[in-house]
Order: structure tokens, then sequence, then C-alpha cells
């Protein structure tokens, strides 16, 4: 009798630890896709393929803010929105936009 109790506790400790395992996978799925750390600098040659950006908040899943730069092929960079370069980086992209909307108009 006592080897059926002891092989029931087993197999819940073990169960409980299968579980305990898998939680952590199950968890990432829910995070978000966020920046980790910035750029320092975007050469000039690459500036030119930004295509837009967007802004990151630091809430959520996010630990820090960022403006989240997207390139003409999928690839993005994050930067420091506190930064000067960054700041005119994204009034380029503004009025690259805007100036392709006006263009399009005609």
């Amino acid at each position: 009798m006592e080897t059926k109790q002891s092989t029931m506790k087993f197999q819940i400790v073990l169960f409980l630890l299968l579980l305990t395992c898998m939680y952590p996978s199950l968890a990432q799925g829910s995070y978000e896709n966020c920046c980790l750390k910035y750029v320092v600098g975007i050469r000039k040659a690459l500036r030119k393929n930004i295509s837009d950006y967007k802004e990151q908040k630091a809430d959520g899943g996010c630990n820090i803010p960022a403006i989240v730069f997207q390139m003409k092929k999928s690839k993005t960079m994050c930067a420091d929105p506190r930064q000067s370069w960054v700041k005119n980086l994204m009034k380029q992209v503004d009025s690259r936009k805007n100036g392709s909307k006006k263009a399009g108009a005609k």
C-alpha cells in the first residue's frame, strides 16, 4: 500500500515539475516585439533607406522608450528618442513622407 502512495506522490511531483518547466515558455509568447537597446547612430548612407518610424513607450512589456526606424527591407533600428540626431532624423522622414504625398496629389 505504501509503494502505491509513494508512486502517486512521485507522479504528482513529476507533473508539477513539468508544469513549472513549461510555464516560462508559455509566458514568452505574450511578450511584445520590443527594443532592448539603442543604436549609437545610423550612417548617412542608411538614413535614406528609412521608410517610416514608430514610437515605443516604456509600458506594458517594453522596458525602454525608443523610436523604431523601419528600413525599406523590413529591418528595424531602435534609437533613443532623447538624442538630437534621432529627433532630426524623425523630421527628415516626416518631410520625405509629406513630400511624396504632395507629389502624388498633383
